[in-house]
């Protein structure tokens, strides 16, 4: 068995190795260092070699594998990673600075941070009695932005901190109009019809990867802030969100997303929220921190139709109509040890025509292997799932199936890190 040391030494030789004859020094030196693997290890590095590895070692489980080999805490990894934005910067800072370096990192205007994300909540009021002193807003069905602006220089990245600034110019420009000198804005945009209603998450996502001024004019994004991160000088990632929300308030206007600080009737904004086209509310406490990613429940997310975000395994040839196409998903939940997804059901139910043309076009771009049946995926991408809770089953390896599931959307803005946990998909359990 190799060692990682082994490997590494291996792989900087071969990046060392140049000039006359140098590609058959390259070739003798993997070929040595395959000759010593195991038939996992080869096919490991020949798939990281290849760049198809996907091996499911997620962000958390990498953010405490840093925190172990550094001999720091966890929560220092956590929040360099969040105001750096990249993994393997913070590891550097970790391995060769510790703690000390790792508090070193700041919020920097220009460099997009880790967002904060919500958690499921069964109800409004299971949310209520977690947060007695809370803020209630509208759940939009819209894709994540932060927006960074420095005087007239403004950049606008999505929640996977992907640059489009170029693909929309109108938010660039009602940023540069807020009354202030410099801005981080956390919130969602979404493009709405004539009578102010959410058009579909696929309409809006379609906006980041286009600049043609005519798609421009036919689609304008509007954006909702939520939450300020700094102003004017100030960071304020480390001030209680009702201090946060006091200061989005002073900037942003009629951008500001719909809701309420501790309002009398709660229910009354998750009705308007349905009514307006909307998903449901968030509750979120107003002692709480900015802090990246899904730790704690400090926001709660409640949706009155439970989905789940899952990532697709595979898809079976269709039958019928279908013929021709691949239809059937086999869906998986995000293992939270990092491993491989899990399986946890199928479904071809609220697949439209293009859906079903695209997918069968995408899949096998993506197929790892096939048979007569079914095409597998390498698994990247993320769809929406809406079902009915799940139920006991052996039929899967995480033991429960999915209960009347059906695809809502794929979720192009979201990663498999991102995907729902078993833990999640079991917390639906019928009467569980």
């Amino acid at each position: 068995m190799l060692t990682v040391g082994e490997v590494d030494a291996a792989f900087g030789e071969v990046a060392a190795t140049a000039g006359s004859g140098s590609a058959k020094r390259r070739a003798e030196t993997l070929h040595e260092l395959f000759a010593r693997a195991t038939a996992g290890e080869q096919e490991f590095l020949f798939r990281l070699l290849t760049g198809e590895l996907r091996q499911g070692a997620l962000e958390g489980v990498m953010i405490d594998a840093i925190a172990a080999a550094a001999e720091v805490p966890g929560e220092a990894v956590r929040r360099a990673f969040m105001l750096s934005g990249q993994l393997p910067v913070t590891a550097l800072a970790a391995v060769t600075g510790g703690e000390q370096a790792l508090g070193e990192f700041r919020l920097r205007l220009g460099r997009p941070l880790r967002p904060m994300l919500a958690s499921p909540a069964e109800s409004l009021d299971e949310a209520l009695r977690e947060h007695a002193s809370a803020i209630v807003e509208y759940k939009m069905d819209g894709a994540r932005i932060q927006v960074h602006r420095q005087g007239d220089e403004v950049h606008v990245y999505t929640r996977t901190l992907r640059e489009i600034t170029r693909s929309v110019g109108e938010l660039v420009q009602l940023v540069r109009e807020l009354p202030c000198e410099s801005v981080v804005l956390d919130g969602e945009t979404l493009a709405l019809t004539d009578d102010g209603r959410p058009r579909p998450f696929q309409e809006t996502m379609s906006r980041f990867g286009s600049s043609r001024e005519e798609q421009v004019r036919e689609l304008l994004l509007r954006p909702y802030f939520f939450d300020c991160l700094h102003l004017d000088g100030r960071d304020l990632l480390d001030a209680p969100l009702r201090e946060r929300n006091a200061a989005l308030r002073s900037v942003v206007g009629e951008h500001l997303i719909p809701g309420a600080v501790e309002p009398d009737d709660a229910s009354a904004i998750l009705d308007a929220a349905l009514d307006a086209g909307h998903e449901g509310v968030m509750v979120k406490s107003l002692d709480s921190v900015y802090a990246a990613g899904r730790r704690g429940r400090a926001w709660l997310k409640v949706k009155p139709v439970h989905t789940l975000d899952l990532v697709v395994l595979a898809a079976e040839w269709g039958h019928g109509r279908r013929t021709g196409y691949l239809s059937n998903l086999h869906l998986g939940a995000r293992d939270p040890d990092g491993g491989p997804p899990i399986m946890v059901g199928k479904t071809f139910k609220g697949l439209t025509d293009e859906l079903l043309a695209w997918q069968t076009k995408t899949f096998q771009e993506l197929a790892v292997r096939r048979d007569d049946w079914t095409v597998y995926l390498r698994p990247e991408l993320v769809v929406e799932i809406e079902l009915d809770g799940a139920q006991v089953s052996s039929r899967y390896p995480g033991g429960v199936a999915l209960r009347f599931a059906r695809v809502v959307r794929y979720r192009p803005d979201k990663e498999p890190a991102d995907a729902d946990t078993i833990d999640a998909v079991r917390a639906t359990l019928k009467g569980g």
